[in-house]
């Protein structure tokens, strides 16, 4: 395979607590989507990119997720890191570091769930002789505060992104999915500097657009749920019902129910 080697960062922190009392006793992203848990979901988006290096991210129950993981499939290496305390995503994220570092990366928070397919963008990023900056994922909701915002000029540019903002300027929400290159650690390390408990993400997707290196894909007819609510869970598995959502490729156990498309 020509170009970058490609790493990915599978997100699977956090509490859990608008899916109370499910997350009492196992992880959010072992809850069931129709026939397989949440967690398939996001790894076959990660798998259909072609990347293989994955490290996982978790809270107490990281080794329930590493249980149902597994070593991952053939030709894959899996990492299972552990969360011990909730110390916001710039601690979670350097916990993976030691595993990824050098490489472009995939980082998917494990909420997110979505039909499209980043194969391309993954490939693109892979092949750039060039470090190609950062790549977003956009789509267009009703509650866009409770997100990171894209704000564009009259011709439709990106020219700011805002942490979920109480007046929202536009209700294109960005975030959960990302690519980015070599440059990503080194401005994880200024802007945690700068900002200490209030970091996120967003601080450095501006950062890379305040240089023009930034892609952006707004979904069109695409699905893209954040399943951390029962509502949005329960979307989510009607969707994955009808196929639209797809686990594709799972690690099958011997006796998981076959289900269409295995």
């Amino acid at each position: 395979m020509k170009g970058k080697r490609m790493k990915a960062i599978l997100v699977a922190g956090g509490e859990g607590s608008r899916l109370l009392p499910f997350t009492r006793y196992t992880h959010k992203t072992l809850l069931p989507l129709h026939s397989r848990p949440v967690i398939d979901y996001a790894l076959g988006t990660i798998r259909r990119t072609g990347i293989t290096d994955i490290t996982i991210i978790g809270n107490r129950f990281i080794g329930q997720i590493a249980q149902h993981v597994g070593v991952g499939l053939e030709g894959e290496n899996v990492h299972f890191v552990i969360e011990e305390e909730p110390l916001g995503v710039g601690h979670a994220l350097n916990l993976a570091r030691p595993h990824v570092e050098g490489h472009r990366l995939l980082i998917y928070f494990s909420d997110n769930i979505t039909s499209t397919e980043l194969k391309q963008e993954v490939d693109d990023w892979r092949d750039s002789d060039e470090a190609p900056g950062v790549f977003l994922l956009g789509r267009e909701v009703e509650d866009a505060g409770a997100f990171g915002v894209g704000i564009f000029d009259d011709a439709g540019n990106l020219v700011d992104i805002t942490e979920k903002p109480p007046a929202p300027l536009s209700n294109v929400a960005i975030g959960g999915i990302y690519l980015f290159d070599e440059d990503f650690w080194r401005l994880l390390d200024e802007e945690m500097e700068i900002r200490g408990d209030d970091f996120s993400i967003t601080d450095i997707n501006k950062r890379y657009l305040e240089k023009g290196r930034v892609s952006l894909k707004i979904l069109g007819e695409d699905i893209w749920l954040d399943c951390g609510t029962p509502d949005n869970l329960l979307k989510a598995a009607k969707y994955a019902r009808q196929g639209i959502l797809s686990p594709f490729p799972c690690n099958f156990k011997d006796d998981d129910p076959a289900i269409d498309g295995a």
